[in-house]
């Protein structure tokens, strides 16, 4: 026997009861989870330091602000889950302040600066000399965070307006004896068997060897160089050709490792001339712009080493 078939609208009443019994569940469901109550939180603390896989643990913890000396109040939180509180270092702070209040930018671009920056975040801190003292000065101070960075700069007046708006930069006056209608002559007396001895540049006996530095500069042995002055703009200007030629005597004269030069401006012949003879093509590693940037080994440490390659 068939059993009896049900009424269609007993089965329409149990599907609206079932979809209305679903609706009420969700509704008491997203009301139970929005009201949970939540952490609150006495502070917040932005952290720079560098671990960031490290997780807190326990979703309660307080954050409580401590001052220096580690009394509640401002400076650095006192947190047991990161134990470090660093503050900006003070040279890329002032760079970051300098920088965003001026409207001067250096005068290398970011291509060419990009050049030296990437040797810096692979030596710095280190030491690095700069043959001139100019806009982008803070900046070369700043990448080369915890080194020493020199400047060497023609200019009395020049160096007083920039120390007294940046006293923090090292630099020293210095003096240059040629010109850059010299630039030929100097080239020969460059190609002499005098200018090809590697030695402290104060004992040679090369004309182009740079001697009135202060002690110190020549004492160090620098793991960059910059060569971006003197001015060189006009025949009667002071000339690079010294710098140029000095920078690549003291990279050769260091006792072991290799030094990273950099000259700018070699869209000018003697940029590139003195560049391309001195600092020596085989030493040449990149060229980003008017920036040329060489590496130079130590050749004390291979006494038969040539003085290009």
């Amino acid at each position: 026997m068939r059993s009896k078939p049900q009424s269609p609208l007993n089965t329409k009443v149990i599907l609206i009861l079932s979809f209305f019994l679903l609706f009420l569940l969700l509704v008491f469901t997203t009301s139970s989870t929005f009201s949970k109550p939540s952490t609150p939180i006495s502070a917040t603390h932005v952290s720079n330091s560098t671990n960031i896989d490290e997780e807190p643990k326990s979703s309660e913890a307080t954050v409580v602000a401590t001052s220096d000396d580690g009394s509640a109040g401002g400076g650095c939180p006192s947190l047991p889950l990161n134990p470090t509180c660093r503050k900006t270092p003070p040279s890329l702070a002032n760079a970051i302040i300098h920088y965003a209040t001026t409207n001067i930018t250096p005068q290398q671009t970011f291509k060419e600066i990009s050049v030296s920056a990437r040797v810096l975040d692979k030596k710095s801190p280190c030491n690095f000399l700069v043959f001139g003292l100019g806009h982008d000065s803070l900046m070369w101070s700043a990448l080369n965070h915890g080194g020493r960075t020199v400047f060497l700069e023609e200019d009395k007046a020049w160096i007083q307006q920039i120390k007294k708006k940046l006293p923090g930069l090292e630099a020293y006056h210095v003096e240059y004896d040629t010109k850059v209608h010299q630039a030929d002559d100097l080239m020969e007396t460059g190609m002499t068997e005098e200018c090809r001895v590697v030695s402290d540049p104060r004992f040679s006996k090369c004309q182009l060897a740079l001697k009135g530095f202060p002690n110190e500069i020549y004492d160090i042995e620098w793991d960059l160089i910059m060569v971006d002055a003197p001015t060189g703009f006009h025949d009667e200007a002071p000339g690079r050709m010294n710098a140029i030629y000095t920078a690549g005597l003291m990279a050769r004269n260091r006792e072991e490792g290799d030094t990273d030069v950099f000259v700018h401006d070699v869209n000018r012949v003697v940029e590139d001339k003195f560049s391309k003879a001195f600092l020596c093509e085989g030493y040449l590693r990149e060229q980003q712009g008017l920036l040329r940037h060489f590496n130079i080994p130590s050749h004390r440490a291979s006494s038969g080493r040539p003085f290009c390659p």
